[in-house]
């Protein structure tokens, strides 16, 4: 279902403007007009960096997405994403809870909200800080040849762009190509082989995007590497044998609470006790009766 919101004021930046993205006007066909919502301010195009993904998410694409984004938008890098369900909106939900601030480009007119739905999130953008863009004005309806149009403006925006999860005929590899083609650095995230959505991300890899093993494989890109963010970030410090076990044995693959216990080989009573409490933490999630360790 698709949402109008025809009160709220819209600014139009044409491509002469001295406010309109260096960045973008330097791509080939560069849109001639902005369609904006929210608050336009040059900073935030100064460290963009694009986020793309399939839209059929996983549990593993989900978390990776939230531990990336979430750091990077933390140390002031704008995310700029497609606004769809799955990878996209992630990535812009996970730069708002962060506290840093996101973009999203429309593949419709600047006067709808699609999907629909997601109203909330379209909400937050603009509420704190982030920006709606499109280069359609009016209530337009998104068509097949808008989205690839779109991806160029999310590419064009930022000097790098980062595919999280992708299938072979996912969306995001067009933006992909499209950074490659704009002279821009491209990274992805490697996945499972066994996996469909991971095809995508690892034929990127295997035809030179760089792969991403850490936070701070994108952030020396932007020259902002933290020391707090090691290669190996997916530890914790501060834990007792047990929820170390527990942390390790998770990392390994999410397991069932049974599977789990014959791993730590702790009973299940007192394994439950201890992940309730690694739960409480923020330090392990359930979903579906698996258990998976939040890096």
């Amino acid at each position: 279902m698709e949402q109008c919101c025809l009160l709220m004021k819209i600014k139009v930046v044409e491509i002469n403007n001295s406010e309109y993205p260096c960045l973008l006007r330097q791509i080939n066909n560069p849109p001639k007009k902005l369609y904006c919502k929210g608050k336009w301010d040059v900073d935030i195009f100064r460290n963009c960096l694009a986020v793309g993904g399939s839209r059929q998410m996983t549990t593993y694409g989900r978390r990776v997405t939230d531990e990336l984004v979430s750091k990077i938008a933390s140390v002031g890098i704008t995310i700029v994403s497609g606004f769809m369900y799955g990878v996209d909106a992630q990535a812009h939900k996970a730069a708002l809870l962060s506290g840093g601030k996101t973009i999203a480009v429309m593949p419709c007119g600047i006067d709808l909200i699609h999907p629909g739905y997601q109203k909330d999130i379209y909400e937050e953008i603009i509420a704190k800080g982030g920006l709606i863009i499109s280069e359609i004005e009016g209530g337009s309806l998104p068509a097949p040849w808008t989205y690839p149009r779109r991806n160029r403006i999310i590419a064009g925006l930022s000097r790098a762009t980062l595919v999280v999860e992708a299938g072979l005929k996912s969306g995001s590899l067009i933006t992909a190509g499209l950074a490659k083609k704009f002279g821009r650095k491209l990274f992805a995230v490697p996945g499972p082989l066994t996996s469909s959505l991971s095809q995508g991300s690892l034929q990127l890899i295997k035809r030179g995007a760089d792969m991403v093993t850490g936070v701070n494989d994108i952030l020396a890109d932007y020259g902002l590497v933290s020391p707090e963010y090691p290669a190996n970030y997916f530890s914790y410090s501060g834990l007792n044998k047990l929820e170390q076990s527990i942390v390790e044995g998770l990392a390994q693959e999410p397991k069932e609470i049974d599977a789990l216990s014959r791993l730590v080989n702790v009973s299940t009573s007192e394994l439950g006790a201890t992940i309730s409490l690694m739960q409480l933490r923020g330090m392990v999630s359930e979903e579906k009766g698996k258990y998976y360790v939040n890096f």
